[in-house]
């Protein structure tokens, strides 16, 4: 793929909002915390429950939602039997109300509007809002305008309405926690509870694992088939998201979150390759210190200290044993054979709708090579072809964000 400038070029780091995204004050209710997964299916859905499932006097899961994986989520339903439970449509409904226990009758919601249901519901504490995809916006945006303690999951929120979720959580007092593990681990290095000034911080590092084609030559990536970029070498994930580990994307939407969480510019968040994925990330501070979480790669770890904060829980996970282990080693990502890292920092530095045009064009695209239907270098191009013709829009609400993020996505399958 030819690489060329976006269109306009890209202007200086705007001036962000400082200092962290929310309130880090989490009421104490005297009692087990109630838990709403949204995503109760995908990965981290699943590892929420063991962690709930570990420390049965800490939780009560009060809600559950899944898209079309009814078996799984009746399974999950009836071995926590949550009060409300959600799924993508009516058909979906219906399958899942057949497949629960005699005797057991939750609230079954429908769609994007149950999702958001359960995310705002009074009887609910803690959201893990793990949704794949700009589709978690809106219940995001509802466990957020009602107050509640978010464990995000759901990246795309922040790259899609970080202004409009930091303005709704300070104005609710609601408690967003990242559960990705890079962003996980850069909040406990800076001190969790307890978290400086970020004057301290001269540079984040996120670490990526650099995906199943790191050491692959340029002609086998531009080749690569949707088996050999789901075979992700570290971590076992969905389709969409290993794709976006595949591409670097992945590394790209996390460097948005984190200018967003920390309100950083883009400058001082960078990206180094560290294949063993035992170094979630690192922050620098202005004394030279380097602050990093170490731990398995085991999402369970991050999953717990949010579901815990500001305690730290007990956890059943593999130990990291550095002298097996023998060495850890880092080098820079090679940005010319994968362009979406850089696509990503442009898009930031170009305003908040081109990162909504950054995500819609890539979650198109993905879809579209997963289908056979765009080759993987097709992946960047469309993304860039929608950044280029995309001249800036206000972006005031989340229907606003949606409708852009809708007519990106037609765009990009037009041109495919």
């Amino acid at each position: 793929m030819t690489r060329t400038s976006l269109c306009p070029p890209p202007c200086p780091d705007a001036a962000p909002a400082s200092g962290y995204i929310s309130s880090l004050s989490v009421p104490e209710t005297g009692r087990p915390r109630r838990l709403a997964v949204l995503g109760a299916t995908g990965s981290i859905g699943v590892n929420a429950l063991r962690v709930a499932a570990e420390h049965p006097d800490r939780y009560v899961v009060a809600a559950l939602a899944g898209a079309t994986n009814v078996t799984l989520l009746a399974e999950q339903a009836a071995a926590f039997r949550p009060a409300a439970l959600a799924v993508l449509d009516e058909a979906r409904a219906a399958a899942l109300a057949a497949l629960l226990p005699a005797g057991y009758a939750p609230d079954i919601r429908i769609g994007p509007a149950g999702y958001a249901a359960l995310a705002g519901a009074a009887d609910v504490d803690v959201v893990v809002s793990a949704i794949v995809g700009a589709a978690g916006l809106v219940p995001t945006l509802a466990a957020v305008a009602a107050g509640k303690v978010v464990a995000l999951a759901n990246k795309e929120s922040l790259v899609l309405a970080g202004d409009l979720i930091r303005e709704t959580a300070r104005r609710t007092g609601a408690v967003i926690l990242p559960v990705d593990s890079e962003h996980n681990a850069l909040f406990q290095a800076l001190g969790g509870p307890g978290l400086p000034d970020l004057p301290l911080v001269e540079r984040l590092v996120l670490t990526a694992s650099g995906g199943p084609f790191r050491t692959k030559p340029s002609d086998e990536i531009a080749g690569a088939t949707p088996a050999m970029a789901l075979a992700h070498p570290t971590w076992a994930m969905g389709p969409k998201i290993s794709v976006d580990s595949a591409t670097l994307m992945n590394k790209g939407l996390e460097v948005i979150e984190a200018c967003r969480l920390y309100g950083l510019p883009v400058s001082m968040v960078e990206v180094v390759v560290h294949p063993q994925s035992i170094v979630h990330s690192l922050a620098q501070l202005h004394d030279g210190s380097l602050l990093a979480h170490l731990g398995p790669p085991d999402m369970r770890v991050a999953i717990a200290y949010c579901l815990g904060y500001p305690a730290r829980l007990p956890l059943s996970v593999p130990r990291v044993d550095l002298v097996k282990l023998s060495r850890l080693t880092f080098e820079a990502p090679r940005e010319r054979d994968f362009p979406c890292l850089g696509l990503a920092r442009r898009a930031l530095r170009a305003g908040a709708s081109h990162t909504v045009v950054l995500n819609a064009a890539n979650e198109a695209a993905v879809a579209l090579f997963l289908e056979g239907r765009l080759p993987f270098m097709g992946i960047a191009a469309t993304i860039e072809a929608a950044l280029c013709a995309h001249a800036g829009e206000a972006l005031p609400d989340a229907a606003a964000i949606l409708d852009l993020d809708a007519r990106v996505r037609r765009a990009a399958e037009a041109r495919a």
